[in-house]
């Protein structure tokens, strides 16, 4: 088991009605003047947006409204939004909205005080050394970004999307009203449910896998979505199982599930250049690449992925072949995928064959030139996402 240290300091105040605290909880937390941030249509529509900024001028807070966030959020949008921070001296953020807003407005909190280009950051050659508080209306549970330290833009010049992860982009509170997640549509729902278990799944296969405490956490949070994802899509309006989604998305992605694991996330980083590439939608994304990686890599720790199989896929454990009950959770898993509409290989997910140009270009990205590689259970390299290498490859099987 590795050290480690957990730190979760988002003030959560989830149920019904939680919205109406959202300018108590800016004043609380020392906002006067604040950006609202949001994406479009439905926060506008069902009203809530108007419920944030009546509360923020019940406590006398002013504001200022940015809208425009769309999925895969834009780093053009966030050099607008830093530019208004900039000029209306704004000291507090709220997003009202699911990862994308949220994402985007960790970034405007990152890039304000910030002396160069916010995207230098997302390349990862700086850090800062102060943010803007940003404070969470979520309406989408998926990224688990209003707990996470973690925000992922997308630059429309070359279709890179990067991330940025530091723990003074935490949000300062996090308000979770689960009847805001009523009228979600059913793709956003299911691929909502895909990225709260592949944050889970990120940090659970691992070359580490001793802690106990962290093993149960992670393998109950994956059952609880597995068991309420279908609910939901049949019945959308029940509280009881869009609350356990929720709640499940922000424990998946504030660190819980990985104390004492180093994780492994290469799903995650070629992903990204994924929808990057093809603007396609991240939780969908992840399951197109998750099975063939699994099938890739399940050699490193193959005991792991056999008790995946049993623990969290109710896979009868094969006890003379670790390989067989290993291969048994991983075709449930896609049988599960394919039950909430979610694809389970690239050709599903672009709705045709990607060239092996794509590809190269997609592994040059997601390698930084091939100068990186990604994962924690196995490092990858370029040669291994890379179809024209020639190789029994990670890509040549989620392509087709």
């Amino acid at each position: 088991m590795k050290n480690f240290t957990y730190y979760a300091p988002t003030q959560v105040e989830f149920g019904k009605q939680s919205e109406n605290k959202a300018g108590k909880l800016v004043k609380k937390f020392g906002g006067t003047n604040v950006l609202v941030h949001y994406g479009g249509g439905s926060v506008v529509r069902s009203g809530l947006l108007d419920i944030i900024c009546k509360s923020l001028e019940e406590q006398n807070i002013k504001y200022t409204l940015l809208g425009g966030v769309v999925p895969n959020p834009r780093v053009s949008l966030v050099r607008e939004g830093i530019e208004i921070c900039r000029k209306e001296n704004i000291d507090f953020i709220v997003a009202v909205g699911g990862g994308s807003t949220i994402d985007s407005s960790k970034a405007i909190a990152a890039g304000t005080n910030y002396e160069g280009d916010v995207w230098t950051l997302y390349r990862h050659e700086d850090r800062i050394k102060s943010a803007i508080p940003v404070g969470v209306v979520l309406t989408i549970p998926a990224a688990g970004s209003e707990m996470s330290d973690a925000s992922v833009i997308t630059n429309e010049d070359g279709g890179l999307k990067k991330d940025y992860c530091d723990s003074l982009l935490r949000p300062k509170f996090a308000i979770m009203n689960p009847e805001h997640t009523f009228t979600l549509p059913e793709w956003q729902t299911a691929c909502g449910a895909t990225d709260i278990m592949m944050h889970t799944m990120e940090r659970y296969f691992s070359n580490d896998d001793d802690m106990d405490v962290t093993n149960v956490v992670a393998e109950a949070i994956l059952k609880v979505v597995m068991e309420h994802a279908p609910i939901v899509l049949a019945e959308p309006e029940n509280y009881h199982s869009r609350a356990q989604i929720m709640w499940a998305g922000s424990l998946a992605h504030n660190d819980l599930t990985g104390c004492g694991n180093d994780g492994d996330w290469a799903t995650h980083n070629i992903e990204h250049e994924l929808s990057g590439m093809f603007d396609v939608s991240h939780g969908a994304g992840l399951a197109a690449i998750w099975p063939s990686w699994a099938r890739y890599t399940r050699h490193q720790n193959i005991n792991r992925f056999a008790r995946f199989a049993v623990n969290v896929m109710g896979v009868t454990n094969h006890f003379k072949s670790a390989e067989e009950t290993a291969e048994a959770g991983i075709r449930a898993m896609e049988k599960f995928y394919t039950s909430i509409g979610m694809p389970i290989n690239i050709k599903q997910l672009v709705g045709r064959n990607v060239t092996d140009a794509e590809i190269e270009e997609m592994a040059d990205k997601c390698t930084n030139g091939n100068t990186m590689t990604v994962g924690g259970l196995i490092k990858l390299t370029k040669e291994d996402i890379d179809l024209s290498k020639k190789t029994v490859i990670l890509i040549d099987d989620i392509k087709n």
